[in-house]
Parts: C-alpha cells; sequence; structure tokens
C-alpha cells in the first residue's frame, strides 16, 4: 500500500509561496479531494493531485483557502492568525501552533 505523509498538520501556520499570505492548516486531504471543475478552473498552475492538499484559515481575511502541498511553507513568524473561525475551530494558541478544539461525536 502507498502511504503519503503530510509535510503540514492542523494548527500548524503556513505561507502560501506564490502569493504570500499567511494561514493556518484546519484540515488536511491526503490527495486533492475537489472538482476536476475546480481545478481546471482555479489550479492554473496545475499541482499534483496525488499529494496533500491542505484547508487554510487565511490571516486577516474572511475566507479559507484549499492549497497544495506544494505551494506551501513553513512560516518563520509563526504569531497567532486574524479569522473570525479560529475560535470555532481552535482551542488555544501555544508554542506557535493552535491547538484544536476536541469534537464528541
Amino acid at each position: 500500500m502507498n502511504s503519503i505523509e503530510a509535510c503540514f498538520g492542523v494548527g500548524e501556520v503556513v505561507r502560501h509561496k506564490l502569493f504570500d499570505y499567511r494561514g493556518v492548516v484546519f484540515d488536511v486531504d491526503a490527495c486533492f479531494s475537489g472538482t476536476e471543475e475546480w481545478y481546471n478552473q482555479v489550479a492554473k498552475s496545475q499541482p499534483p493531485k496525488n499529494k496533500p492538499w491542505y484547508h487554510l484559515l487565511v490571516d486577516g481575511a474572511s475566507h479559507t483557502t484549499y492549497v497544495a502541498e506544494r505551494h506551501l511553507e513553513t512560516e518563520p513568524n509563526s504569531g497567532p492568525v486574524n479569522h473570525a473561525l479560529i475560535g470555532a475551530v481552535f482551542e488555544r494558541f501555544e508554542n506557535g501552533i493552535y491547538v484544536p478544539k476536541i469534537v464528541a461525536n
């Protein structure tokens, strides 16, 4: 079985290499899980679909993004992210990483 390992985890603050914005990872997909239509319209650089993709809360914005791993890097200024959904997803910011809230089923 082929195993894919993500470079970033939930709660990590990252930077988009091309568009130079910060964000915090709130979910990780082992491979692309969007539609072909979205990929063809939005993913103009055609990043690999068989590598991890990340859902980010964008710092200083109200939207989220879906980004291929190859477009992300560790953020050297891992200070807090300003996003309205931070409190809904994360418990606290500790040692440069957000601690996710535990959701009971």
